[in-house]
């Protein structure tokens, strides 16, 4: 569905400008007033972690006007392997100001305004107002969902994306033009109804291609140039190296956004109580107790960090097989569930609740990396 511009054309280019951004100018849809558009729009970029790395650089190389990044993240030696903006010598820093650094590198006059910060209900409308374009780069359901409420009470067109393991998609979300992201999911789904990226893992290079794509669709609002993703889903199979693109409807029984709500990420009712162990308890359990340890990452984590005397049973095997999986059974011991946090030990433990409720069942909290402050004052990230 073709739009008109987003943004009316600024001043006149510089000589500088001209020569800069000339592969744009001589672009059929873009030409100088396309460029004098993005000169002038202002685009509000809501994370700057795997999506939000591309999408920073190509905004920037492409001479956006002002650009707004929020983010309350720090860098961490994990992200390197796909948030390409951040390097060695930024772990620890935020990563707003790690991408406000980015950006000078590849543009020194760019307009970069970080945010170390969340969005929330208190500062989404205001903050969407403000830009002419909003770009979700974020990997959480709670602030999918506020995007897209406070887009469609703006009325500001959003760019979406979302990536997991080998897949990504992405969508444009624009208020009055075609569907809005509650059209197609109308409530927001349980935290632990997906596994995050840290518990199931992502593609480093898959970030690029669709923050690639997503900036490329802001261009084009921008621009008012070629058919932006409005009413269609763009999903790509990295692994398969496929691409397909699914039209979409406006549900005419979803019901208006009104004003923002609540959007705590809620995570699903577990079917029976999972009692938490605090790393501290862990020694003394296990002097007084019959205790099985079960670490339910992957063999490759084992050799970052592994708590001494653990077994190894990978969280898929226990979800497929319950106690059967486990070398004792439930009735032996006290079960312990551990991983790298204590969210994917947390689903292990729920489902050996639910085959056996009467079963004493444990969940570390803060898993394996709390263990390694706390008892060997090692702080490791992976």
């Amino acid at each position: 569905m073709p739009l008109t511009p987003l943004v009316t054309p600024g001043p006149p280019l510089s000589p500088d400008e001209l020569a800069r951004y000339a592969r744009h100018l001589t672009l059929p849809g873009v030409g100088p007033d396309g460029q004098r558009r993005i000169r002038n729009a202002k685009v509000l970029l809501i994370g700057a972690g795997g999506l939000g790395a591309p999408i920073l650089q190509y905004l920037v190389a492409a001479g956006l006007g002002e650009l707004t990044v929020i983010d309350d993240d720090t860098v961490e030696a994990s992200n390197l392997q796909r948030q390409v903006i951040h390097r060695e010598a930024d772990v620890g820093l935020a990563k707003v100001d790690s991408a406000v650094q980015a950006a000078r590198r590849l543009d020194a006059g760019a307009r970069i305004a970080p945010i170390r910060g969340r969005l929330t209900p208190d500062n989404a409308l205001e903050l969407f107002a403000a830009h002419d374009l909003v770009i979700d780069g974020t990997d959480n359901f709670a602030t999918r969902y506020l995007s897209n409420d406070a887009a469609e009470l703006s009325g500001t067109p959003l760019v979406w994306g979302t990536i997991f393991q080998f897949s990504g998609q992405v969508s444009v979300f624009a208020p009055g033009h075609g569907p809005m992201l509650r059209d197609l999911f109308p409530e927001m789904p349980d935290a632990d109804s997906v596994p995050s990226c840290a518990e199931g893992g992502v593609f480093g290079a898959l970030c690029g291609v669709v923050g690639a794509t997503m900036a490329t669709e802001a261009l084009k609002l921008i621009c008012g140039v070629g058919e932006p993703l409005i009413g269609r889903l763009w999903c790509y199979d990295a692994a398969a190296a496929h691409t397909m693109t699914l039209e979409l409807e406006t549900d005419p029984d979803c019901e208006p956004v009104r004003e923002l709500g609540q959007y705590q990420q809620v995570c699903a009712a577990p079917r029976a109580t999972v009692q938490e162990l605090e790393v501290s308890e862990l020694a003394a359990l296990q002097a007084g107790a019959t205790v099985q340890l079960v670490d339910v990452r992957e063999s490759w984590e084992r050799e970052v960090v592994a708590i001494p005397g653990s077994i190894h049973v990978p969280l898929d095997r226990v979800l497929a097989e319950g106690w059967a999986a486990l070398p004792d059974a439930p009735e032996d011991r006290v079960t312990v569930l551990v991983c790298k946090t204590g969210a994917r030990s947390q689903r292990a433990a729920t489902a050996l609740l639910a085959a056996d409720a009467q079963a004493t069942v444990l969940n570390l909290v803060g898993g394996t990396l709390r263990w390694a402050s706390e008892v060997r004052g090692k702080v490791l990230d992976y």
